[in-house]
């Protein structure tokens, strides 16, 4: 009778099937990686068809951590001329490093390990699909010969079940694949992205660390390009709907429009802008919406944040006696704790593929872009609002002049971060109080600009820096980081300095987490105070070009910035600014005071 050895590969093979498992050999042995040269000239093998078609959708970088299971595929995935591997510091970095290039590309993509990679980006996976960022998170899967059998592998928690990961990311992703067999990978693969992209939400791929070599018939050299089946609105519900907003509107007094986050992913915002200038209306966008829609436009009347609001735009939209809302996301924290004082009979929701009129009819398979761009052509102008708007009007003043040597305060830096910005460059605002200082910049023509504002992770911003950087090379991304959140994800700035990047990032060095104190305040608030310079000078080793500097006051941060903006204009700059603890933006305080008292109400009667 035959033995089985404990840990044997011999016995606990799964049945072969000629046609969906042909057989893969007794013993994978660990071999020198193939040059780029044989791949590019073997068969195409579903690691190379994987790169092209990444490359096909727009993805040139992609964001990695190598481990014994992605090692084959990362091979293959850099043999592709046009794919450029940035190797990160840790997966968490890695997944905010291809939600901020998806900011920027429309797609983005990271290649992590089985389990200890991908629980370790999960956090980042899920941060792009409250987002709506089609983020492609490939991970290097189980050997295919180990699916099916009671075996035990590494990196697992100790379980013959290698579906743990998989059940993990159901929940935050549009679409998984896990591919341990080559006939069916073509689809998979094409399927995931496809849906990615459709639906503007991440998809997971897995894939057995012993297929990513192999060639296969389907894997033709050069793949059909990659295209999308485009969505089409129904005809006859898109008349109706915007026959029936155009009443709505057309008869109000003082109507508004609103832009919301989700203009992004129904990339409607050419056709918000037709409708605001046929309509003359006067138009805002919600927080997470800044940057989205040009603030230099005549009409635009700033940020509408319920009472932290830009100045006067508040008061122009809630008095409005009709509103249109495009693409609106209404959080606790967009609506400063449910404070809003909006009324649903008075406004119009537009979402991507759904429009709702007042308390009135609903209208489904309408897509946003196809609706604002018909409605313009409907509207009758009416500037009502913005005059109104005009006339209570009145600029914002100036922080006070400091005095020679003054402790810098944080409204002084926000005026020089001001006058940085330009067409050429862009801002990341890390969650936090620069969410507030933030939102007061106005943003010139082509400016970008990005925060986290529907999961708001604490240390977001270094990640998706670095992606945002590698994505747009030609503009300089000036990154706004508290201390707190810094300390999360500070490693990957060695990740900037290894590629070049010349992104200038202003620490906010105020002692803790000020977002938390302003909602609720303990001694847990207060961290540990870094040598925050030294340490990105240690980092920085002498290798690449990196210039970093200690500011506390406002003669300091002038020199800083001429020099950032000056002679080390190519160069990854690190200014950090010393700040006193309790110096915040006004609105900082007000929105913390709501949330707080949103958090803490008390349970409803049982």
């Amino acid at each position: 009778m035959a033995t089985t050895n404990l840990g044997s590969l011999e016995k606990s093979k799964p049945p072969c099937n000629d046609i969906a498992n042909p057989p893969n050999g007794e013993v994978a042995t660990i071999q020198k990686s193939p040059s780029a040269t044989t791949l590019a000239t073997s068969e195409s093998t579903l690691g190379s068809h994987l790169a092209r078609r990444l490359v096909e959708v727009g993805v040139t970088d992609i964001f990695s951590v190598p481990g014994d299971f992605n090692l084959t595929l990362l091979d293959y995935l850099i043999a592709e001329p046009k794919l450029k591997n940035i190797g990160c510091c840790n997966e968490l970095n890695a997944g905010y490093a291809a939600d901020g290039y998806a900011r920027s590309r429309g797609v983005g993509a990271c290649v992590v390990t089985f389990t200890v990679g991908g629980l370790s980006v999960i956090n980042a996976i899920a941060g792009a699909y409250s987002e709506n960022l089609p983020v492609i998170c490939i991970v290097g899967g189980p050997n295919s010969n180990d699916f099916g059998t009671n075996r035990i592998l590494h990196h697992t928690i100790g379980l013959p079940d290698f579906s743990q990961e998989l059940r993990c990311f159901q929940t935050v992703t549009c679409y998984q694949a896990v591919i341990n067999n080559l006939e069916d990978a073509h689809e998979m693969i094409d399927t995931a992205i496809s849906t990615a992209l459709k639906e503007s939400k991440p998809v997971y791929i897995s894939i057995s660390c012993n297929l990513a070599g192999v060639p296969h018939p389907t894997f033709s050299r050069e793949p059909v390009p990659f295209s999308l089946t485009p969505k089409w609105s129904n005809q006859i519900g898109l008349e109706a709907a915007v026959e029936a907003a155009a009443e709505f509107l057309n008869k109000a007094v003082k109507p508004v429009l609103v832009a919301g986050p989700k203009i992004r992913v129904a990339k409607a915002g050419d056709a918000f802008m037709e409708l605001a200038d046929k309509s003359a209306y006067p138009f805002s966008v919600m927080p997470s919406a800044k940057g989205l829609v040009p603030e230099n436009h005549q009409h635009f009347i700033g940020t509408f944040w319920g009472a932290v609001s830009t100045a006067f735009c508040a008061e122009i939209v809630e008095s409005a006696d009709a509103y249109l809302f495009a693409g609106p996301i209404f959080n606790d924290y967009s609506s400063v704790g449910y404070s809003l004082l909006l009324k649903k009979e008075k406004a119009i929701i537009v979402q991507p593929d759904r429009v709702v009129i007042g308390n009135g009819p609903a209208f489904g398979c309408v897509l946003m872009k196809d609706f604002l761009s018909a409605l313009a052509k409907r509207i009758k102008k009416n500037n009502t609002a913005y005059e109104n708007y005009y006339r209570i009007f009145v600029p914002e003043g100036l922080p006070v002049k400091s005095q020679p040597r003054e402790p810098l305060r944080v409204n002084v830096l926000f005026k020089h971060i001001q006058n940085m910005l330009s067409g050429d460059t862009a801002v990341i605002a890390e969650t936090g109080d620069s969410w507030f200082n933030c939102q007061k910049l106005k943003l010139p023509k082509g400016c970008g600009y990005e925060f986290q504002m529907q999961y708001g992770s604490i240390g977001w911003s270094v990640g998706a820096t670095l992606g945002y950087a590698q994505a747009v090379p030609e503009k300089r991304v000036i990154a706004c980081i508290g201390d707190g959140s810094f300390q999360v994800t500070a490693q990957d700035v060695s990740t900037m300095l290894r590629y070049g990047q010349k992104t200038i990032i202003f620490l906010i060095n105020n002692g803790g987490y000020t977002i938390e104190v302003e909602i609720h305040d303990g001694p847990y608030n207060v961290i540990k105070n870094w040598n925050y310079t030294g340490l990105v000078d240690a980092i920085h080793n002498g290798e690449g070009n990196c210039w970093t500097t200690k500011v506390t006051c406002e003669e300091e941060l002038v020199a800083a910035i001429e020099t950032a903006t000056g002679p080390k204009k190519d160069s990854f700059c690190f200014i950090e600014v010393i700040c006193h603890k309790d110096d915040t933006s006004k609105e900082l305080l007000e929105w913390g005071s709501r949330v707080s008292s949103a958090n803490s109400r008390p349970p409803n009667p049982q």
